[in-house]
């Protein structure tokens, strides 16, 4: 989607949910918000910022699975038309040569998607996805593979949620080709992959430059990037013996310790944070939104995008076993696993216990003494599921953790 425009700013779908925390922190009046509303989506396409749309699309322009520059054209564009033409018969040509999806889909593919969604500064539901789509595919794909190639790929793109732009001015940049380029000269990309055409990685980047254009800063050189490393890291702790996923750049204080404020869904917490009941120091807890106990793993746009609006994005932090949209950032963590509703250390924080989040440290931690975590553990019962009959109820009895995918057919 293209962006919208309002008094000399660019606006995304995330704008008009921000402008709600702003109105309820007295910040804005309702004029402005009616103006952000109106303004913030001005046609057709996925949200505009590298939320998580965008974040999917380049992923599988970086496997492969689709063609060069298709993941970040406006859907309004001419262009978005003639490269439809294309696809089409791309598909026609690789079914007549039986490319096959498994065939794109190697280890190799995925640690080039993983190192693209790092460059471009892309959503925390990327984890979620590709390591089910790497379950699906037979690949061996775990948490610990995105803080190793995290550690390797820097952010070059400065990119909505966090950064200055959206996603068109990062294809009149050079889009996800140009930064594949840069991403395979330095190393960091695997050019003997296949692809939907059935030329490499490196071959269909034959002619993209090796740096990006001087006359723009949505990507950066790869000697003076946004932050030297990727911005998706893992955490781990009592709090997430399994792990937990938390972005961890465009905050100006990755360490929070502070009391917990628990709430026991999405609506909960909203309706705290719109009411001015959340304290710079706090940190909030969402917890039964998980895959089993959502069920379905809902994202926290609405309460993540409050607290940017109501001013308290560096003074508190979130953690949920939820998911966030493409949208959130901040100090928030999610995917945190074991989830509340298998009885994951989440589930047993109490009101003003003590919480870090240290994202340097790569840790998430609910301060009380083992005793006392084993004696909750002890005495915690599960709530009632929310479905007992039906497609949600199936999807809970059958669900796996966050933390290897939320896959449904897992042993």
């Amino acid at each position: 989607m293209k962006p919208g425009h309002l008094a000399g700013e660019d606006l995304t779908v995330v704008s008009a949910f921000e402008a709600v925390g702003q109105y309820s922190a007295g910040r804005i009046d309702d004029v402005r918000l009616l103006a952000v509303e109106r303004h913030a989506c001005p046609g057709a396409g996925s949200c505009g910022g590298m939320y998580t749309a965008n974040t999917m699309s380049s992923a599988f322009e970086a496997m492969g699975m689709s063609l060069i520059y298709s993941s970040t054209m406006a859907a309004e564009d001419a262009e978005k038309a003639d490269s439809t033409e294309q696809s089409a018969l791309a598909l026609v040509s690789a079914i007549r040569k039986q490319i096959l999806p498994r065939q794109i889909l190697t280890r190799q593919a995925f640690e080039n998607a993983i190192a693209v969604i790092m460059a471009v500064g892309g959503s925390t539901n990327a984890v979620l996805h590709l390591l089910a789509i790497a379950d699906a595919a037979g690949v061996p794909l775990a948490l610990d593979d995105f803080e190793t190639i995290r550690a390797r790929v820097p952010v070059l793109c400065d990119l909505k949620p966090s950064g200055r732009y959206v996603a068109t001015d990062l294809h009149q940049a050079g889009g996800i080709p140009q930064v594949m380029k840069m991403l395979l000269v330095h190393g960091c990309l695997h050019g003997e992959a296949l692809t939907i055409t059935g030329q490499t990685i490196a071959e269909v980047l034959a002619n993209i430059p090796d740096t990006p254009r001087p006359d723009q800063d949505v990507i950066r050189p790869w000697n003076h990037p946004l932050y030297p490393q990727g911005h998706l890291a893992i955490l781990r702790g009592n709090l997430a013996t399994e792990g937990a996923v938390a972005k961890i750049t465009g905050v100006k204080k990755p360490q929070i310790t502070g009391p917990a404020r628990v709430f026991e869904s999405e609506e909960s917490c909203l309706e705290a944070i719109l009411a001015g009941k959340i304290q710079a120091g706090d940190v909030i807890v969402i917890r039964y939104e998980g895959p089993k106990g959502g069920p379905g793993m809902r994202e926290m746009l609405a309460p993540t995008s409050a607290i940017i609006g109501a001013g308290l994005g560096d003074a508190v932090g979130l953690i949920t076993d939820g998911r966030f949209s493409g949208g959130t950032y901040g100090m928030v963590v999610g995917h945190v696993a074991p989830e509340a509703a298998v009885g994951g250390t989440i589930a047993l924080i109490h009101e003003g216990d003590s919480i870090t989040i240290d994202a340097p440290a790569r840790l998430l931690q609910l301060n009380i003494s083992d005793a006392e975590l084993e004696q909750r553990r002890s005495v915690w019962q599960p709530p009632a599921p929310q479905y007992t009959r039906g497609v949600l109820a199936k999807y809970a009895r059958l669900v796996s953790s966050s933390s290897i995918g939320a896959v449904t057919d897992h042993d």
